[in-house]
């Protein structure tokens, strides 16, 4: 079990802290806490993780751990942690190794008989699937699809007939093809739920017939990160 809240430095040990991914207000006190105790916080990007920290006067080292990075930062951080470290690993939003940096150092640690210690936080997953009206009993998580059409309408094809709710991530500058796709695919009358920028300002959710969501954000703004959720065939709201 992860160390209760004091003033004292955290034991040695990998810990993964979930970040807001949209509102600052999200961020755990434990969270919080822990940042602030740790020897050192790997993170994406250290201007991004300074946005975060600097107003709540945490001043821990940063290192960058990125995808470009990875590989050989976790073998150096996992040796840190052997030698006495407590290293904090966040992401620019989210929790980490959730289609973000973070599966290789925590199979480092546990290759290793480190100590991994979760500090949950916010998930655009979990934070859409909750809004969307769409079943969660049973969902199946995608991530980001490969950026080619022909790739995307492939996976719909392969999945049509799953008995669970999809769940996809996608950006700004594919939101409306990939619509188009689901619409060709898996037909104008699948309910689908769309949701941007959650928890953020400009927060937007739409649930509804693939048809009908696709031509209706078409005369929205499409700027922004969107969960997309795909629900199984034949449900209806």
């Amino acid at each position: 079990m992860a160390p209760e809240q004091s003033g004292e430095s955290l034991p040695a040990g990998l810990y993964v802290v979930g970040t807001p991914i949209g509102n600052r207000g999200d961020l755990s006190t434990r969270a919080g806490d822990v940042l602030r105790r740790a020897s050192l916080i790997a993170c994406e990007d250290t201007r991004s993780a300074r946005k975060l920290l600097d107003p709540l006067q945490i001043s821990t080292p940063l290192v960058s751990y990125h995808e470009h990075n990875e590989e050989a930062q976790a073998t150096r951080l996992a040796g840190q942690i052997a030698e006495g470290s407590s290293i904090a690993l966040i992401t620019d939003a989210g929790m980490p190794a959730i289609s973000d940096p973070g599966f290789r150092i925590v199979r480092e640690c546990r290759r290793a008989g480190l100590a991994v210690h979760a500090v949950p936080g916010p998930s655009a997953l979990t934070t859409a699937l909750s809004v969307s009206g769409l079943p969660t009993d049973r969902f199946f998580y995608f991530g980001f699809l490969p950026p080619k059409s022909a790739a995307r309408r492939r996976c719909f094809e392969e999945q049509r007939a799953l008995d669970a709710t999809l769940v996809f991530y996608e950006s700004t500058h594919r939101i409306e093809k990939f619509l188009d796709d689901v619409v060709a695919i898996l037909g104008s009358d699948r309910i689908i739920c769309v949701a941007r920028e959650l928890t953020k300002l400009f927060e937007t959710v739409h649930t509804g017939r693939a048809a009908d969501v696709r031509d209706l954000l078409k005369t929205r703004s499409s700027k922004g990160e969107f969960v997309v959720l795909i629900a199984k065939a034949g449900y209806t709201l």
